[in-house]
Formats: structure tokens, C-alpha cells, sequence
């Protein structure tokens, strides 16, 4: 019975596996997800989500990449179902009063489902109005980019937002592959768009009283986990 008195948070993946027109695997990043899961499930009851539901594609970059990564690795080696098995984001609409957060998960996929995802987007202004958390790293603001509260107004209006920089994008010279440039979206959405001093830095923001967290890069994943944590008061 004591987990049911636990906060509950809902995660949510990407569905996307090709990286634009390249035909390259995408899919999320594997330490945006392992960090936050890491510090928030001695807390929390996690349960996660994608727009397809089943197996979420995991960047096979990101698992190299983060090799030595021991959080990262222990995720891969113990949490496997976390991301073999999720459920269908649909059915969790009009749940929002069940859950104290949302979380979303970057990598590249984002950037071509969940921004445009109307499942995606509807869910996330219940879970705002609901009074609950909203959360997103790296690429994961992407999700929250054309979310509209039933006032008419964008969620990330005349807030502070960050996420994968256009600077960042270019080191990997993935820019040219993308849809649209996340950073340069962000602003013409109205966000007060910030970033760490350096590319790659760690940098978080908080903006709508403290229940919009976003985070702009891998380095970010862990700082934003203890933001959701603070913010559910753990």
C-alpha cells in the first residue's frame, strides 16, 4: 500500500526511429531518460508513455556515447522494461489529476512526433491546468513548442525555456536533418529563450510558478531531475 501514496510521474518517448530524410536510427537519448528515472524512482511511481506505445526506439548513439556513463548503464541493465513496454499516451487522457507530473525525454525523436502530436499536446495542457508539473530536456521541449492552454495562450509564452541549442545542433552537424531549428522555434513561440555560457553546459529553467521545467542538454538530465523533485516537494 505505501506506494500508492507515492507522487506519480509520467514519462513520455518518443515513437520516431529515422532521423529526418538521412535514414539513420533515432529514437530518445539514453541519459535523459536514466538520470531523472535514477533520482526520482526511490520517490515516485514512474509510468511510461509514447505516442505508439510498446517498444520506444532507444538511440543506439546515446547507449555508445554514454558507455561509461554508470547511471546510464545500470538503467540499461536493470530498467529495460521501462522502455520495451510503454503505454499508449492515449490512454492517459483526462488522467491528469491521477499524476503530479509529466516528463518528456529527449533525443531527436521529438522533433518529429511529439511536436506536432495532438494527443501529445492536449495531454499536456490538461496536466498543466490540472495544477501538475511539466517537464522536458534536450530535444524534448519540442513537445512542448505548440501547446495551447484553453485561454488561447501558448504554455511556453513569455517564459523561461531552454533546450538543445542551435549551437549544439551544429557541433554534430545534424542541423540540416532537422524539421526546424528547436532554439530558433522556441523564441518565435514567444519563450524567453536561455542557454548555459558554453555549449554543452549544464542549464535549467523554471518558469509558470515553478511548474514548467525544462532542461537543454544530456549534462542537464540530472540537475532537472532534482528541479521535478524539488518541485514535488520530495
Amino acid at each position: 500500500m505505501a506506494t500508492s501514496s507515492k507522487p506519480k510521474v509520467l514519462f513520455v518517448l518518443t515513437s520516431h526511429n529515422k532521423l529526418g530524410d538521412t535514414g539513420k536510427p533515432t529514437g530518445w537519448y539514453l541519459p535523459e531518460m536514466a538520470h531523472p528515472y535514477h533520482l526520482l524512482k526511490p520517490h515516485v511511481s514512474i509510468t511510461v508513455a509514447s505516442p505508439a506505445g510498446g517498444e520506444a526506439p532507444l538511440d543506439q548513439n546515446s547507449v555508445e556515447a554514454f558507455k561509461n556513463d554508470e547511471i546510464s548503464t545500470d538503467f540499461l541493465k536493470n530498467e529495460e522494461a521501462a522502455y520495451k513496454d510503454t503505454q499508449k499516451l492515449s490512454a492517459f487522457v483526462g488522467h491528469a489529476s491521477e499524476f503530479d507530473a509529466i516528463f518528456f525525454v529527449g533525443g531527436h525523436g521529438p522533433m518529429f512526433d511529439l511536436v506536432n502530436d495532438e494527443i501529445s499536446k492536449a495531454l499536456t495542457a490538461e496536466f498543466y491546468e490540472a495544477g501538475k508539473v511539466v517537464a522536458a530536456v534536450c530535444h524534448g521541449p519540442a513537445a512542448l513548442l505548440n501547446v495551447k492552454l484553453s485561454n488561447g495562450e501558448y504554455l511556453l509564452q513569455d517564459q523561461p525555456v531552454t533546450a538543445f541549442s542551435n549551437a549544439e545542433e551544429d557541433s554534430v552537424d545534424l542541423s540540416k536533418h532537422m524539421p526546424f531549428m528547436l532554439e530558433t522555434e522556441l523564441i518565435n513561440r514567444g519563450a524567453k529563450y536561455e542557454k548555459a555560457a558554453e555549449p554543452w553546459g549544464e542549464k535549467v529553467c523554471i518558469g509558470r510558478g515553478g511548474r514548467l521545467i525544462t532542461g537543454q542538454n544530456p549534462a542537464s538530465a540530472g540537475p532537472l531531475g532534482e528541479e521535478i523533485k524539488k518541485a514535488l516537494k520530495l
